[in-house]
């Protein structure tokens, strides 16, 4: 473990650029193995989670290498051509990973077996195994539907209609992953509409794919439509800036005395920017600048100003396009003046770790005052003081976004924050510890 005290620091002042956008580039490497030809991606995030794909699509025949730092060049090898691979695929700490790559092996006539860290293995994975058994797939697993796993593919796959049980932009992905080798035309039906990198690149590399938005039960519900036995096309890609990394540095110039900070090539999805706009209805300031499109993603640059915050309701129905950024707007919420609300958030459980728990417990460790409901938390905030801070290490439970959202309370802090493991940051932001150094005054 590689513990660290996180003390209060002063302003953040400059600008920075934070690491390429994780979905964005998980899927270019899938999609580029699957292109004929040469796909080139520069502005990939190379923390280990994505490297764990490029390292899998590797293993089942396409060539992945890093021409410097931030370019790649991936060769594909064709929709339906991938390699058995000789080993089990190592997803680390991946979800993603895990899940999307569960949805290419279901279509292809190949046997896969997924492994992970501790934290990885106890995610359960039923939610992907349920849609891809429906489409032939055949499974193995640990109890519970974790890893290990094994995926036996089908082939030919078998076309389906698949209704969201929950709002999952990644077990939608696995399925119209494995949609691009399954003849016919496979649907899925969204009640709640999730982050739509999948759609907007699956676009891009010539897949035949259609959007409809319907009048559900309970409000508009989108269907996708994709057409299998899809020939992909080579791409060039320009991976945005990650929103859910600059999450940490909006927040942490918002509560931080002083702060003005700059943050460059921002992609702002709007199934991705659920925090931007409940930051800015808490009272927060975040300027876009040189607002642009670069691969059909929205990007701007950020200019974020120390903003008293104050306690709002969080809709529910918000929580898909911010899911990843709860933990560090729940540190936002502790500072706010009043009383915050977050429900609807029951998806938090089954991240790397169980974030509403996780957070509850850190927070409390730190001073804040924090309620733990089933499926959110009550935050009353300091209005404006800073955190008491922490006696002792509190618990990342091997969770990069735990690990980095309280390292941002405690900057924020009387006497700082202990974090008991700084290793998983890694995963998703390698740069983190430096830029934040880089920043503060």
């Amino acid at each position: 473990m590689r513990p660290r005290h996180f003390r209060p620091a002063g302003a953040m002042r400059g600008e920075i650029r934070v690491p390429g956008d994780k979905s964005i580039s998980h899927r270019s490497i899938m999609l580029g193995a699957l292109a004929v030809g040469e796909t080139r991606v520069t502005g990939l995030l190379e923390g280990e989670d994505v490297l764990s794909t490029a390292a899998a699509m590797r293993a089942m025949g396409a060539r992945v290498e890093r021409e410097d730092i931030g370019e790649w060049v991936v060769n594909g090898v064709g929709v339906g051509a991938l390699l058995q691979p000789q080993a089990p695929l190592d997803m680390g700490n991946s979800g993603t990973s895990t899940r999307l790559l569960m949805g290419l092996v279901a279509s292809h006539a190949i046997e896969a077996t997924f492994v992970g860290d501790a934290s990885l293995s106890k995610r359960p994975m039923g939610r992907v195994i349920e849609p891809l058994s429906r489409m032939g797939a055949a499974f193995d697993s640990a109890e519970g539907g974790r890893l290990p796993l094994t995926v036996r593919g089908a082939s030919p796959a078998v076309p389906i209609e698949y209704r969201l049980p929950v709002a999952s932009a990644q077990v939608k992905s696995a399925v119209l992953l494995a949609a691009l080798n399954t003849p016919g035309i496979t649907t899925v039906v969204e009640p709640v509409p999730t982050r739509d990198h999948s759609e907007r690149m699956l676009r891009g590399f010539g897949a035949e794919l259609e959007v409809e938005e319907i009048d559900g039960a309970n409000g508009p519900e989108r269907v996708i439509r994709l057409r299998g036995e899809a020939e992909l096309r080579p791409q060039v890609i320009e991976v945005p800036g990650d929103p859910s990394s600059a999450a940490f540095f909006i927040v942490g110039a918002l509560i931080i005395p002083g702060s003005e900070l700059l943050i460059r090539n921002v992609g702002l999805n709007p199934t991705r920017a659920g925090l931007i706009g409940v930051l800015r209805d808490m009272g927060g300031r975040i300027d876009e600048e040189n607002p642009r499109v670069v691969g059909g993603e929205p990007v701007a640059d950020l200019r974020v100003f120390h903003s008293p915050l104050k306690g709002i309701e969080v809709d529910p129905a918000l929580a898909p396009s911010m899911i990843d950024e709860f933990p560090v707007f729940f540190v936002a919420a502790a500072l706010a003046e009043g009383r915050t609300v977050t429900s609807g958030l029951d998806e938090l459980r089954v991240k790397e770790s169980d974030r509403l728990s996780a957070m509850a417990a850190a927070l409390t460790l730190a001073g804040a005052s924090v309620t733990e409901n089933e499926d959110g938390l009550v935050i009353h905030g300091t209005r404006g003081d800073p955190l008491p801070g922490t006696g002792g290490p509190i618990a990342t439970h091997l969770d990069h976004r735990i690990a980095m959202a309280m390292a941002i309370a405690g900057m924020a802090s009387v006497k700082g924050v202990e974090v008991d493991d700084t290793r998983p940051i890694a995963t998703s932001f390698p740069v983190f510890e430096e830029l934040l150094e880089g920043v503060t005054q």
